[in-house]
């Protein structure tokens, strides 16, 4: 599990085809890699993957080839990507519960400064559409972001300056994809309330 507060933007020196798949090496500054054990899990840019190779602070990891086809962003040598270690269960909930299991893919709308914040409207796969909620939690490409507002398809977070400087979100702009994980409360109450139904 993670909270969906980025740790580092980490980058991609080495992106290698592996039977159908990638290797990937990701490079990272901050994130603090000493407590890092190989089978480890880290969500890069949203997506929880296991840590099969160390080596300072550098780590190595396997995506599939189904990862590869339902995310965005893992597959650019030389990409920018966010990073989180998984949560210990004494760590602060900073954000929200995020398991790292990418939901669908988005695209933006817009992208701009409003003063004090930047507006990011994101268009959501229709099958994601009913389980995003006003001051609801979302995350995109890792990031733990609070819903504003919702017209169908189409929702609406505020950035913070801060949010800008320490994620990889400063690069979106209209037109571009993004990994969606919607709310884990809001899957559980859809199948509670279809349990009932039955």
């Amino acid at each position: 599990m993670f909270s969906g507060i980025v740790a580092d933007v980490g980058i991609i020196k080495r992106a290698e085809d592996r039977e159908g798949g990638l290797r990937l090496s990701v490079a990272t500054e901050a994130l603090g890699m000493d407590d890092v054990k190989l089978g480890d899990s880290i969500a890069v840019n949203g997506v929880c993957l296991t840590v099969v190779k160390l080596e300072g602070n550098t780590f190595t990891v396997d995506v599939s080839r189904e990862t590869l086809n339902c995310t965005v962003g893992l597959d650019k040598q030389g990409g920018h990507v966010n990073l989180e270690k998984a949560l210990r269960l004494s760590d602060r909930l900073g954000g929200h519960l995020v398991t790292g299991h990418v939901d669908g893919v988005g695209e933006v709308v817009a992208f701009n400064d409003i003063g004090e914040s930047w507006r990011l409207v994101v268009r959501a796969p229709h099958a994601l559409a009913k389980y995003i909620a006003v001051k609801g939690s979302i995350t995109i490409n890792g990031v733990s972001l609070t819903v504003n507002r919702v017209a169908g398809s189409e929702f609406e977070v505020n950035l913070i300056p801060h949010t800008l400087e320490v994620t990889t979100l400063n690069e979106l702009k209209a037109g571009a994809k993004v990994n969606l994980e919607i709310d884990l409360i809001a899957r559980y109450v859809e199948r509670m309330m279809a349990a009932e139904q039955d």
